[in-house]
């Protein structure tokens, strides 16, 4: 199913584009997630978007298709997906051949749009708010062409934008169903169960990346919590030699993978309801391999987040958990003492987390939709 969301700014694209995307298990995402992920990529395009984008130049229709329709043809689209944001004006969407399911308008009126931004937005400048109305203005002269296009393409699913959240949601619903025939909606399930497993060194961001994939619904299971909990119940402190001593302790009695031996109930209790499962903090090598042994027909990914030493030490002596748990010895020991290094080099995704959260959520985004919706 390919669908395309239009709507003014404060329609609540957003907001049906994601719940769309949990009932219908296809990718939502926008132009400005394409074009942010491509910068980010060394390819031709890669280049092209992000000196194009510094430059503060709008990425001309020729291109902006190209790109688009490129990357739509990832594995993770295979299924479909839901795009906001595009086409945007009559060219685009003339052009745009990707064998459309529906185009999905969300009607609402420009008084309603503005109220609705004013409320999200209360300290905004009247200048700012002058440029919505601009930009409202360019909807109108050049996407309500693009609705007409649609309509008379036999595309269109026009939708009162102005009901609630639910309502709205229910109506897309049953058009879309009444569009794919008596048997209503097809929708696609995750066949296969896959693990994600985030691994990294302190600082690099492993709790903000868990964050983000909670955010999306997913089940979470902490290797973490194991030591970090049994230091707060008996009121330890949380040092390096501390969590030494406690991962020796625990190695000892059960083996190198002794945070997956520890935590097998649970990733089996949350297999059992969820396709998918991210664990926080992998530590070891063994841990990982026990993990395949245990679960033979569940695909587990590791995702290694990555951030330069010195950023990383930062965050640590910044941060209001376990402050200052991190520095050269705690790398030197989970590097050697636990093993860390190999699901490091051995992971299927590195994500560079240097940047904004905003940078870190994009690229785990893609991750994301690589693994739930790709199978990569």
């Amino acid at each position: 199913m390919k669908l395309i969301l239009i709507g003014i700014q404060g329609a609540g694209k957003s907001t049906q584009g994601n719940v769309l995307s949990k009932q219908l298990s296809i990718p939502y995402l926008s132009t400005g997630h394409i074009f942010r992920q491509m910068a980010t990529e060394h390819t031709k395009w890669g280049r092209y978007v992000k000196e194009t984008i510094n430059a503060g130049i709008l990425i001309p229709d020729k291109e902006t298709l190209e790109i688009v329709q490129e990357y739509l043809s990832r594995p993770e689209y295979k299924n479909g997906y839901i795009l906001d944001g595009f086409p945007r004006n009559l060219k685009q969407a003339k052009e745009f051949q990707n064998g459309l399911t529906a185009v999905i308008y969300l009607k609402v009126p420009d008084k309603e749009a503005l109220w609705r931004i004013a409320g999200r937005n209360e300290n905004r400048a009247d200048d700012t708010i002058a440029g919505l109305k601009k930009r409202i203005e360019i909807f109108h002269e050049k996407t309500e062409v693009v609705i007409d296009f649609y309509r008379e393409k036999g595309l269109l699913i026009e939708v009162d934008g102005t009901k609630s959240i639910t309502a709205i949601n229910e109506e897309i619903l049953r058009l879309l169903g009444k569009r794919n025939g008596k048997n209503g909606l097809i929708n696609w399930k995750r066949k296969e169960k896959a693990i994600l497993a985030v691994v990294g060194l302190a600082g690099a961001g492993k709790t903000e990346a868990t964050q983000f994939f909670r955010s999306k619904g997913l089940p979470v299971v902490g290797f973490n919590k194991i030591i970090n909990s049994y230091i707060d119940e008996h009121k330890l402190e949380h040092t390096e030699a501390v969590h030494k001593k406690l991962r020796i302790e625990f190695r000892e009695k059960y083996g190198m993978e002794a945070m997956a031996v520890l935590s097998k109930d649970k990733v089996a209790a949350a297999l059992k309801k969820a396709p998918f499962l991210v664990i926080e903090s992998l530590y070891s090598w063994e841990e990982y391999l026990y993990l395949k042994k245990q679960f033979p027909k569940v695909h587990i990914y590791l995702l290694a987040i990555y951030a330069d030493k010195q950023l990383r030490y930062k965050r640590v002596n910044e941060r209001s958990y376990r402050k200052g748990l991190g520095g050269e010895e705690r790398d030197l020991n989970e590097l050697t003492l636990q093993n860390k290094g190999n699901p490091i080099a051995y992971a299927d995704f590195l994500v560079l987390n240097n940047g904004s959260i905003d940078e870190l959520h994009d690229k785990l985004e893609e991750v994301y939709r690589q693994v739930y919706f790709g199978l990569r």
